[in-house]
């Protein structure tokens, strides 16, 4: 396969930055769309250029490290895939892919493809913790979890935080990453505690970053772990009520 690639290149968050154009004369269909990216850096440094920077790690999907725009849409074409997952048999010999950052204010360039995701791990720091002191390890079975429980949080805790969701929304919300770091907390018994706290805490300080939410469903159609937007209806509603429980324990506490 030939596949041409037109890259936004940035040299630093104040420069100026641009599209360019590269050319990929030997694609192999069973790459990875990140290993076309090695192979046009592997041929930018034997020209004496300076590679394309871009986000990686794991590449199995799991980091979140990888996400990037591809003709326009958070990761590439496939559903429920990473840009690391992402094979370059989805494409047509001689096609043009446009490759971009994920475009939001709370997440700024960095350089090329990189960009600053750490109004997320600000969100995280808030309240995305338990930290009720538990001893020793318990056994697997001691504390019972209702299966319903068990199964939504663990769906929910396979947010990989890669922003997709944000960079797909045209508001630029948050909610979809900040319910699902809520949601597998607050279903499960050890997470009970904090819920409240956690819930008003957390929420207020996605706030501050990102834009609302107005239900246009993008962000759950650009997840790679296809999270549903079930989880915002859970937090929205776990929010409300923590307003009301949380100004009720105060006027209690003075009360005390």
């Amino acid at each position: 396969m030939r596949i041409t690639l037109r890259v936004w290149r940035q040299p630093g968050p104040e420069a100026q930055g641009e599209f360019r154009t590269y050319e990929a004369p030997e694609v192999s269909e069973d790459m990875s769309f990140l290993e076309l990216i090695d192979a046009v850096n592997e041929d930018l440094l034997e020209k004496g250029e300076e590679p394309i920077a871009c986000d990686s790690d794991c590449r199995e999907g799991i980091c979140g490290m990888c996400g990037v725009m591809i003709n326009g849409l958070p990761h590439g074409p496939s559903e429920g895939t990473a840009t690391c997952q992402l094979h370059m048999r989805k494409f047509q010999d001689g096609d043009l892919i446009e490759v971009e950052p994920w475009r939001a204010a709370a997440f700024p360039v960095i350089r090329d493809l990189v960009v600053d995701r750490s109004a997320f791990d600000t969100i995280i720091e808030s309240g995305g913790y338990v930290s009720v002191s538990t001893g020793s390890a318990p056994d697997a079975n001691e504390i019972l979890v209702p299966k319903s429980a068990s199964d939504a949080a663990m769906d929910a805790a396979a947010c990989i935080g890669c922003g997709a969701c944000v960079a797909a929304c045209p508001n630029s919300a948050a909610q979809l990453f900040t319910s699902a770091k809520l949601a597998h907390l607050n279903l499960l018994p050890q997470g009970q505690p904090e819920r409240w706290d956690r819930v008003e805490i957390m929420v207020d300080t996605m706030e501050e970053f990102f834009g609302s939410c107005t239900n246009h469903g993008e962000c759950e159609k650009a997840c790679p772990k296809e999270i549903t937007i079930d989880f915002i209806a859970m937090m929205n509603a776990d929010y409300v009520k923590s307003k009301f429980k949380n100004r009720r324990r105060l006027g209690q506490k003075k009360a005390g």
